[in-house]
């Protein structure tokens, strides 16, 4: 969508228009009456929700007139302080970046106090110093909605780009995306120009010198397999990207942005990177916190009593540890096949959620970690689990076997384990196969790059604590399962 301003002229006009209203710029009146502007049919009091486009750093870079923005936002500010938006409106060309992204995962669904604060954290690193941004963690946690939240967030005066890696239909190779970005962006370099080093200077120097915010979606598809001696898992495939990376952070100046979504941690990159702590960052996601997914129910309007801890939609919450995609899934189900009746769904499948909690219970109250027998189902107990969320996580659960065996082994027979463990308990998983103890440590490390364990900090004992996330190990049990029955 295309984004606006206010010219000079439209400036001194809204200066007046607010000054007649009486409200102070940090008023959340207006705000409120932005939101029922763009959606007059929701009910918009006591709700500490805000329309999409509307926030706090929007409304001043309306009244700034520095930066455009949305175009539906700047009509209804306009609307709000009563003047014609046609009549304060820039008409300079340069106030509507072209290509705008658009959006697959961040919509009405968003929800959550704590995202919306990190939103703007990160929105600071951006406009300061940070040049690249990794958001990390498993599949279905959220990276895109955030990335895509970011980019809202910053839209303006960029030239806005995405790449998706997961698309198979095009190259991946550095050159290749190099040339297809120059290209697009009326760059394009001579055909006896096109080695990647040449390539490269010319990316770096047009991303320095001109002001564009690129999203990468799907990064780990650019990382190893970690199949020969002198590589190992998370170096980049292609070790031209590699040099790109550096060569983009060693500048002394840039202008332009690059936001990453990754279930895999570039390691190396990491590294190689660390003289140049201020121009990057990576960020991890975990699952919404209670009060999000409190907010994400609410606003599917499902009747719950949420504000019970033993409430059907709240013990839900709590065995899939907040996860954005299940939730919504579920939420989706319980408002479309069941007519927003959550009795009705907790009648049908209370039963694989109270098996986890009841588990989960046993493993902090009674000191019963080990469960060899459980056998969760949280990823695929409906059709729509099955489609949306088991899928994902099985091509997860794939990749890492092809790639590291060893820690698609470990995770898969650790899932015994109900709770975080100590880390001896983890590597005991290997050793009993005979496996070194470097052997083990660097399975374990794999999947701590992949984010397929997490770390729970340290025991009385002062060994260090590790766990999966509830859903993970779901997955995992029907993985170990399958494990024992081919051998």
């Amino acid at each position: 969508m295309p984004s606006l301003r206010a010219s000079q002229k439209g400036l001194a006009r809204i200066k007046q228009a607010r000054n007649e209203k009486g409200w102070t710029v940090e008023d959340e009146k207006w705000l409120k009456a932005a939101s029922r502007v763009l959606e007059p049919d929701k009910n918009w009091e006591g709700s500490e929700q805000l329309a999409n486009g509307v926030s706090l750093i929007t409304w001043k870079r309306f009244l700034q007139g520095k930066k455009p923005i949305n175009t539906e936002s700047f009509k209804a500010f306009c609307q709000v302080l009563g003047v014609n938006w046609e009549e304060v409106v820039e008409r300079s060309s340069n106030s509507q970046p072209a290509s705008p992204i658009q959006f697959s995962a961040y919509n009405d669904n968003w929800v959550g106090e704590s995202r919306e604060i990190l939103v703007k954290e990160l929105s600071n690193k951006v406009l300061g110093d940070c040049r690249v941004l990794i958001l990390v963690g498993i599949t279905g946690i959220g990276k895109t909605a955030l990335a895509e939240r970011l980019v809202f967030e910053l839209r303006g005066d960029w030239t806005e780009h995405r790449e998706n890696f997961e698309d198979r239909n095009k190259d991946s190779y550095f050159a290749s995306v190099a040339a297809r970005w120059l290209e697009e962006w009326g760059e394009k370099p001579p055909q006896d120009e096109r080695k990647p080093e040449q390539l490269r200077r010319q990316l770096v120097k047009c991303l320095c010198e001109h002001k564009y915010l690129v999203l990468m979606d799907s990064f780990e598809e650019l990382l190893t397999k970690g199949k020969s001696e002198d590589t190992r898992w998370n170096d980049f495939a292609d070790d031209e990207w590699r040099k790109f990376f550096l060569s983009l952070l060693s500048e002394p100046f840039c202008q332009s942005r690059i936001i990453i979504t990754s279930q895999d941690f570039p390691v190396k990159l990491k590294l190689e990177c660390s003289r140049y702590q201020n121009f990057w960052h990576h960020q991890l996601l975990k699952g919404l916190e209670i009060p999000e997914q409190v907010a994400l129910f609410r606003k599917a309007r499902l009747e719950d009593d949420l504000e019970s801890p033993n409430s059907p939609l709240r013990q839900i919450g709590e065995v899939y540890d907040g996860h954005p995609l299940a939730l919504r899934v579920i939420v989706g189900e319980i408002a479309e096949s069941y007519q927003q009746n959550v009795r009705a769904y907790w009648k049908k499948y209370r039963n694989e959620i109270e098996e986890v909690k009841n588990a989960l219970d046993l493993a902090r109250k009674e000191g019963k970690v080990k469960g060899e027998d459980d056998r969760w189902h949280l990823e695929r107990y409906s059709h729509e689990l099955q489609n949306q969320v088991k899928i994902r996580l099985d091509k997860s659960f794939d990749r890492l076997k092809n790639d590291v065996y060893d820690a698609y082994f470990m995770l898969c027979t650790a899932s015994v384990y109900r709770c975080e463990v100590a880390e001896s308990w983890w590597l005991s998983q290997l050793e009993y196969r005979g496996y070194d103890q470097q052997r083990c440590e660097d399975a374990l490390q794999a999947l701590r790059e992949r984010y397929l364990v997490e770390d729970r900090g340290i025991n009385h004992e002062d060994e260090r604590l590790f766990g999966q996330h509830n859903l993970i190990r779901s997955v995992a049990i029907a993985h170990r399962l399958k494990l024992y029955r081919d051998n």
